[in-house]
């Protein structure tokens, strides 16, 4: 079973005799195909068993076929030996979806592949005759992409660690057969011979610590990302081939209405006892799994009830000592909903790795501990190859996979051991905090043995370390069965057939003893349940009846109000019954819905349904034992009916555990016998009855009015007095009603009345009114119609609000004329204007500011200079054209034509800007002065719209290429003006002061006259002061 990014290694079908050429092996031990390429180091010079031979250049043609004629026989002999050592290039590809997800190009792949392959390099037993390289290589976010990324990758590596997308690993894992190559993904890689794997399986590690805790019941929740959800796609399926049942596999959106609607998903399947994260873990940057933490939290889903299990941190080592995270560190809520996780994690010894680790998540730094599991692959696979290279054998990459066992050696951050299978063997860590302070703490160590491999997956043993885990109010999750974590074995609470046969056997030998008839007697009444024609259970061969007689009579129950018995369902170790679906749902759910509006006509049908339900039941001698809420579910007619019945001894045989909100609905004397959920009686099921009442009458929980706890409320019913029963008002329902509910939760059972007296009181409640459903339904039908147009006003109101924030947008990336033709699908002519106005600038000496920044801090300064510039042009008639890289373009009079003011407007725009750059202040830099130099020119362009993904709008024409030549020629803090714009400012009369600049060459133009503009009569902003000119 495949696991996402598993550190498995891949191995190569190629070497390569330089970094630009990739020649062939030898394909048989006569003959072997050398390609030519050009090449420091001649192919002779490196492999002795080349049959390619450098060939000094003075020979002559003739000497050269002469000696060609002499070696024949030489090189010939030399091709049929074996090739055990050649010195080679070797170039491992790096995987990943390193561009397009923030949180794994944190693992800084480059870095870790370049610490890797110095430090092999450097080891003369590992790079001998042989010298490693790597590639980082870009795996698309999208799945549908990915694949075709990782067939372009096969020139470009010789082998790969990764690919880190589980969803396309079967079809990597072929090409890489095909290529002689491998790869690390998969989780059982018996069927991919060129696969190796340098971690252990996750699914084995997660299965140890369920079974250690005894918590079988799962979830799967995963963000959005199509690796996540290909990830637990196949965490899901790998749990499921072992049995585990998997209740559920949800992919949430990374919204807080997305997150809480995968956590209601939780909450109600109540058997879940983990709760696994396949996204990001908070403690790298997470924000999907912080936003999760957070609403589980508001959602008081952090009680102690739920475990989760981050999975990423399966795949690397997390530092821990010493080590704090901000993200726990500067959120008091999520360090408390952070007690209900369990981090798993592969154990290290302190190094120096943690010290660097802990500095930089001191200065706000993330980097992801991935980074260890990449420099440890590559490590893995040039011990891999050195072993291969020793053995003589031909290097390829199911004899690299081969050699990849029983390999040990020091990894980043811990000792790295394979055993005979491959498998590596890995101690594990689980990191607890104590929802108070933030630091990460051991309580459990998982340790992987050699011998502990059974059929169907390795198991390793869990052991205490001393500290306890600190649960939310004091207690974990409740336990489930022993038999979930018996491999092969289907938790069922009965006996497989062969096992009955054989018994049976035996005591038939014995059959002559009396006592032993009776036990004869059940074995082979529960063996005609799976065996034989008449057999009832069709697909599920483990699990049995001790009463035959009553699933005959479930099969044969027909009533309008009782959801119909159809069968049984097994599959991956899930056991469920099968009823007929109803699309309300639960009488629960439809309580819960607000938005259906329930009048007491409504109430009572339903009311009257249940009854004639459970009447029809106890007719036939049914009790149904667990009757709630939640077992009555509504159909498509808006007619309740009863579901659940009869399963007592099939749950019985599954070991559901009951849990305190299920047993609100007990009678007390069942709750008083231990047996709630097993054996049920018919007062007991009109005690659970007129609890339903109470839901139904003031449409909430049961015993809500009453401010208790679950446990308070079961411990009051299980010991009076005083009596503990819910408090109606009058307000709710006719007093009648509220009387009969009282009897029917009567302390003593004789004295509570039968369905058949239920039924007949009821009637009467409504004073002979018929309680017609048609004419409930019409009547929510109505309400349906008002709350459905109050709805409709709403969400018309909140698309209007999205529509005009993408115009606002729109019309920022476009001229809103322009905008306005593209949304109705009309197409932009190009425009031709005689006259606009533009504007260039840049930042002089932006190539020496890069080279000493980060990349980041480059980014911080032009977003910082470009909002400053923004800011400006809002204030004059311009349009802002483009920006590329530190070069700023704005034109005036286009798309608008505003006559002659075009001029003007862009010499007031340079005028601003060049006075607000002379205050500004890199953020990185505060001391090195920000300089720009700025070119204006007028003339005639053409303006249009330029492709129809991501469309621009561009102008073109000389006048264009005239400014952005005053601009390259300009000076610092200066703004450079073209006779031209000076001409056309004259004529606006308003007083622009312009110095002669003189006859400047201007690059593609020649000679022209130029000037400086310095400034406007009025303008009294200050300007930055210019160098002075120097002469000539």
């Amino acid at each position: 079973m495949r696991q996402q990014r598993r550190a498995f290694t891949s191995l190569p079908q190629t070497w390569k005799k330089t970094p630009e050429s990739s020649p062939d092996f030898c394909l048989s031990y006569s003959a072997f195909i050398i390609k030519s390429s050009p090449s420091a180091h001649p192919p002779s010079s490196l492999n002795p068993c080349c049959c390619a031979p450098n060939l000094p250049p003075s020979l002559t043609p003739l000497s050269l076929c002469g000696l060609l004629r002499f070696l024949f026989i030489l090189l010939a002999s030399l091709c049929l030996l074996p090739c055990p050592t050649q010195a080679a290039w070797f170039r491992v590809g790096v995987v990943g979806p390193w561009g397009c997800d923030p949180l794994f190009a944190k693992a800084l792949p480059s870095v870790a592949a370049q610490l890797a392959v110095n430090r092999i390099n450097k080891d003369a037993s590992l790079s001998y005759a042989v010298t490693f390289e790597y590639a980082v290589l870009q795996e698309p976010c999208e799945t549908s992409r990915a694949l075709e990324a990782f067939v372009g990758f096969h020139t470009k590596a010789s082998g790969y660690i990764g690919p880190a997308n589980p969803g396309y690993c079967d079809a990597a894992s072929m090409l890489s057969k095909g290529w002689n190559k491998v790869s690390w993904n998969l989780d059982d890689v018996r069927s991919h011979p060129t696969f190796a794997r340098s971690m252990a399986r996750p699914t084995w590690v997660l299965l140890s610590v369920m079974s250690y805790f005894r918590w079988a019941h799962i979830g799967i929740i995963s963000s959005s990302e199509d690796i996540w959800m290909e990830t637990a796609t196949k965490v899901a399926d790998a749990l499921r081939s072992h049995g585990m049942p998997v209740r559920l596999v949800t992919f949430m959106e990374n919204t807080p209405h997305g997150i809480r609607r995968a956590l209601t998903k939780v909450r109600k399947m109540s058997e879940i006892r983990v709760v696994i994260l396949c996204m990001h873990s908070v403690l790298i940057g997470g924000t999907a799994q912080r936003l999760l933490l957070e609403t589980a939290y508001d959602m008081q889903m952090i009680d102690g009830s739920l475990v989760f299990l981050p999975y990423d941190t399966l795949l690397y080592s997390l530092p821990y000592h010493n080590v704090t995270y901000p993200a726990l560190k500067r959120n008091n809520k999520l360090l408390r909903a952070y007690d209900a996780v369990l981090t798993i994690t592969i154990d290290s010894p302190r190094v120096s790795f943690y010290e660097a680790y802990r500095e930089a998540m001191e200065r706000g730094e993330v980097v992801s501990p991935l980074f260890g599991t990449i420099y440890n692959s590559v490590i893995f696979m040039a011990h891999a190859v050195h072993r291969v290279r020793e053995s003589r054998e031909w290097m390829s990459g199911g004899n690299l996979a081969q050699q990849s066992r029983n390999l040990a050696f020091q990894g980043f951050s811990h000792p790295i051991k394979t055993n005979g299978s491959g498998a590596a063997l890995l101690e594990y860590l689980i990191l607890d905090t104590d929802g108070i302070s933030w630091e990460l703490k051991p309580t459990h160590r998982y340790l992987r043995a050699e011998i502990a491999c059974l059929v169907f997956y390795c198991i390793g043993m869990v052991r205490f370390l001393g500290k306890d885990i600190h649960f939310p109010r004091g207690y974990g999750p409740k336990k489930d069965a022993s038999c979930w974590f018996t491999p092969g074995v289907i938790c069922s609470g009965g006996e497989d057939v062969a096992t009955l046969t054989s018994s049976i056997g035996l005591l038939l030998i014995n059959f002559h003893q009396p006592p032993l008839f009776p036990l004869i007697r059940r074995r082979i009444n529960q063996i005609r349940l799976v065996r034989g024609p008449n057999k009832i259970l069709l697909t599920l061969a483990d699990v049995t009846f001790i009463n035959p007689s009553l699933s005959n009579k479930m099969k044969d129950m027909r009533h309008e109000n009782v959801n119909p018995f159809l069968g049984f369902f097994h599959d991956c170790g899930v056991f469920a019954i099968v009823t007929e679906f109803c699309s309300r749902g639960s009488l629960e759910d439809l309580l819960l819905n607000e938005d259906v509006k329930l009048d007491w006509m409504f109430k009572s049908s339903l009311l009257l349904d249940l009854i004639k339900g459970m009447k029809y039941l106890h007719h036939r001698g049914v009790s149904h034992t667990r009757l709630k809420s939640r077992n009555c579910v509504v159909d498509g007619r808006f007619v309740l009916k009863v579901t659940d019945y009869g399963y007592n001894e099939v749950l019985e045989a599954q070991r559901f555990p009951y849990v305190e909100p299920h047993l609100l609905w007990t009678a007390p004397e069942i709750l008083r016998s231990g047996q709630a959920g097993l054996h049920g009686t018919l007062p007991g099921d009109v005690y659970s009855f007129a609890i339903i009442m109470q839901e139904v009458v003031v449409r909430g929980p049961p015993f809500c009015m009453l401010d208790l706890s679950d446990k308070e409320i079961i411990e009051k019913l299980c010991k009076p007095p005083p009596l503990c029963r819910p408090v109606v008002s009058p307000d709710y329902a006719p007093m009648e009603c509220i009387q009969l509910m009282k009897q029917c939760w009567n302390e003593q059972p004789d004295k509570r009345p039968a369905f058949d007296e239920i039924f007949d009181q009821f009637k009467n409640i409504n004073k002979g009114k018929k309680t017609n459903i048609i004419d409930s339904m019409l009547r929510m039908l109505e309400q349906y119609s008002s709350n459905l147009e109050e709805l409709i006003r709403e969400r018309t109101e909140e698309l209007e609000i999205e529509k005009q924030k993408t115009e606002k947008l729109l019309t920022q990336m476009l001229p809103p004329s322009v905008a306005e033709a593209l949304k109705v699908g009309g197409t932009v002519e190009p425009e031709y204007f005689d006259q606009v106005s533009l504007y260039f600038s840049d930042i002089v000496g932006f190539t020496t500011i890069s080279a000493n920044s980060e990349p980041i801090e480059v980014v911080d300064l032009l977003n910082d200079l470009y909002t400053l510039f923004d800011a400006i042009i809002g204030n004059h008639d311009v349009y802002k054209v483009e920006t590329i890289g530190d070069a700023y373009m704005v034109a005036s009079g286009v798309p608008v034509p505003n006559g002659i003011r075009h001029a003007t407007e862009i010499a007031n725009m340079a005028l601003d800007i060049l006075s607000a750059v002379g205050t500004f202040k890199m953020r990185h830099m505060p001391d090195v002065p920000v300089r720009i130099r700025i070119g204006l020119h007028t003339g005639p362009c053409v303006a249009g719209v330029v492709g129809l993904t991501m469309p621009r709008y561009c102008l073109f024409g000389d006048t264009v290429t005239t400014a952005s030549r005053m601009e390259s020629s300009g000076m610092p803090y200066r703004i450079h003006v073209h006779q031209s714009t000076v001409k056309v400012l004259h004529e606006l009369n308003l007083g622009y002061k312009l110095e002669l600049r003189g006859r400047t060459e201007v690059r593609g133009k020649g000679i022209e006259e130029t000037y400086w503009l310095v400034g406007r009569d009025g303008f009294t902003k200050p300007l930055p002061v210019p160098p002075e000119l120097k002469s000539g």
